[in-house]
């Protein structure tokens, strides 16, 4: 498991480049920088041709901010209360009242969405379809798919936080909300592949972008994300943790993976979203009460936690085929596909003499423990014939 710091550079170790730069921006975590936010607010303003906001309202997460644009457009009514009268005592307390209308339309076509449109536009004139592929290929998309899935689970989080399950209408409420928030520190991405220091190759110094996205760019390097208004902008605290494993998957065992300075979090294991109370059971698992779980995902993680190995042996589980490869055992699972796995032996002994058993996961289809094996390398049994097992 990785947790992500403020850090984009270690003492000693060569500067980054423009893209690594924009990785440490989207898992930066820790207090946001809010003078250069504030500036970078006011920069996107005057680019847009807008006056500065009057007031600048600071709130805990994205959560908060939700729930503030949903008060300055007329949707709190049905909030939860200690939410909306957190987002509320945050307006006031920047001069704003927590009513529709008090901080005007929303400003975010002209801050965010023109300007990226304009610094697209410009950029495919000048290295044309084929150029301009090529740059998203080397900036933007390297970004793209871990910031995407971070910024959809913290959507969905919002969402089920502020609005019933079953309360459709509400949701597209929430959503409707977060339609007015530019990502901050989310849209690094796009940042990547269209500001200047994106484009200025790896000698580039950090913040040295000054054309059409200047403003964003400069928010999104110093806070999270933002609501900009016509006269007020609510902007969101970073996360004060992250935590990922290699695959860059949201998980943590035994606490929140995503945290916010107001309380609202995340929790998940390698991916997968999961109640803040299951993961206070996990160090107390046994095999009955992963078999008694009926929820076919959350038993998922209990076996991945608790160790398939360890649940077979003690769920009473009996080989059901075994050759030279090794031995494919079998148990079934309520509700679900059985876990079937093989379990191999190194032949290579170790520096102590003794050999290594391993445990393989294989498709519930397969049949003989060498049909197992040979899947894991991507054959079929016929075509597996290892000259030596290692």
């Amino acid at each position: 498991m990785t947790t992500a710091s403020r850090s984009a550079e270690s003492h000693g170790a060569e500067a980054p480049g423009p893209v690594e730069r924009w990785r440490a921006v989207a898992a930066a975590t820790g207090p946001a920088d809010r003078e250069a936010a504030e500036a970078g607010v006011r920069t996107a303003y005057a680019a847009a041709g807008l006056a500065a906001p009057e007031r600048i309202v600071w709130v805990g997460s994205p959560l908060d901010g939700t729930a503030a644009a949903m008060l300055l457009t007329g949707q709190g009514a049905e909030l939860p209360r200690e939410i909306a009268d957190r987002a509320a005592g945050a307006l006031r307390a920047a001069g704003v009242e927590p009513v529709a209308g008090a901080a005007g339309p929303s400003v975010r076509e002209a801050v965010r969405t023109l300007p990226w449109a304009a610094a697209r536009k410009r950029l495919h004139g000048a290295l044309g379809s084929t150029g301009w592929a090529e740059r998203w290929a080397l900036t933007g998309a390297a970004l793209w798919d871990i910031t995407r899935t971070l910024t959809e689970r913290v959507r969905t989080g919002v969402v089920e936080t502020l609005a019933a399950e079953s309360d459709r209408a509400r949701q597209s409420a929430v959503r409707l909300a977060m339609l007015d928030a530019v990502f901050g520190q989310h849209d690094a991405p796009w940042l990547a592949a269209v500001t200047e220091e994106g484009a200025a190759g790896p000698d580039a110094g950090a913040g040295t972008d000054s054309g059409e996205l200047a403003g964003p760019a400069a928010v999104a390097r110093s806070a999270g994300w933002w609501w900009p208004y016509e006269k007020a902008v609510v902007i969101a605290e970073r996360p004060v943790a992250l935590h990922r494993d290699e695959a860059g998957r949201l998980d943590r065992g035994d606490g929140p993976a995503l945290e916010y300075p107001d309380g609202f979090a995340l929790y998940a294991w390698r991916g997968m979203p999961v109640p803040a109370a299951f993961l206070e059971q996990l160090s107390e698992l046994t095999a009955d009460r992963i078999r008694a779980e009926e929820n076919a995902e959350l038993r998922r993680v209990m076996l991945e936690y608790y160790g398939y190995d360890r649940y077979l042996t003690e769920s009473g589980a009996r080989p059901v085929h075994r050759d030279e490869t090794g031995v494919l055992w079998r148990i079934e699972m309520t509700g679900d596909e059985p876990v079937t796995m093989v379990e191999v032996v190194n032949s290579t002994p170790e520096p102590d003499g003794t050999s290594r058993t391993y445990w393989l996961r294989v498709p519930p289809s397969t049949r003989t423990a060498r049909e197992g094996v040979a899947w894991t390398f991507g054959l079929d049994a016929e075509g597996y014939a290892p000259e030596r097992q290692t």
